[in-house]
């Protein structure tokens, strides 16, 4: 792995989605950040996070339909601010449909920091000078992320039979409950057919309100 120094603008977009992490991380006893890996589905490979709030923004990438690819610690970015030499390193570069983003991930009690608040405005107007978005990202709705993380359980595409997942596509389920949506299929294993209709939902193939909680009395819907 070795350093590449770019101008801002002359960084490409394919040169930053191949880039590993800036920084590394360790465990140790007592430390104040929860770290780890993600095994993300969208990039087919482990991404990595420093706390339960990036792990938060991860999950919800992953499951966007629109993100098409994921970057951990993706660069510093140098820049003069306020007369001064400033140096940060984003939390996230995400590559969607509409252009690429970049996100920063921070407690909201944070945000009226002063020194928080200086940081992501300079970033924000470096990044949005090249035309990317910037995004602060904080606690997201509780249910919301429970729906999420459970959802997750189910993205490994390769654990999921073809034939099963084929079978239930071929059903109306626009409207039906997911109770109706797990035994659609009476000749298959119902712990097969469970799990692939939840799978199908990660993908959002089908979809639901993910701000109620899921129950085996959530609606379907197609995705419009």
């Amino acid at each position: 792995m070795s350093e590449v120094t770019r101008e801002w603008t002359a960084a490409g977009i394919d040169e930053l989605a191949a880039a590993d992490p800036w920084r590394t991380f360790r465990w140790c006893r007592g430390q104040k950040h929860y770290s780890g890996t993600y095994w993300s589905r969208k990039v087919g490979r482990h991404v990595i996070y420093e706390s339960r709030l990036e792990l938060a923004r991860l999950l919800f990438a992953d499951f966007d339909t629109c993100v098409r690819g994921i970057v951990a610690q993706p660069f510093l970015l140098q820049a003069s601010a306020d007369r001064k030499r400033r140096k940060h390193i984003p939390d996230y570069l995400l590559i969607t449909d509409t252009g690429p983003v970049i996100v920063d991930v921070k407690p909201a009690r944070r945000l009226a920091d002063p020194k928080v608040a200086f940081t992501f405005g300079w970033t924000r107007a470096v990044v949005e000078a090249r035309g990317w978005r910037f995004e602060v990202a904080t606690e997201p709705p509780g249910v919301e992320l429970a729906n999420v993380r459970f959802l997750a359980g189910y993205r490994r595409d390769w654990l999921f039979h073809p034939h099963l997942l084929a079978q239930l596509r071929t059903w109306n389920l626009d409207g039906a409950s997911l109770k109706d949506a797990f035994n659609c299929l009476p000749n298959e294993s119902p712990q097969s057919v469970r799990s692939a209709v939840l799978h199908l939902l990660w993908r959002q193939e089908l979809v639901i309100d993910l701000s109620k909680p899921l129950s085996v009395g959530t609606e379907l819907r197609r995705p419009a």
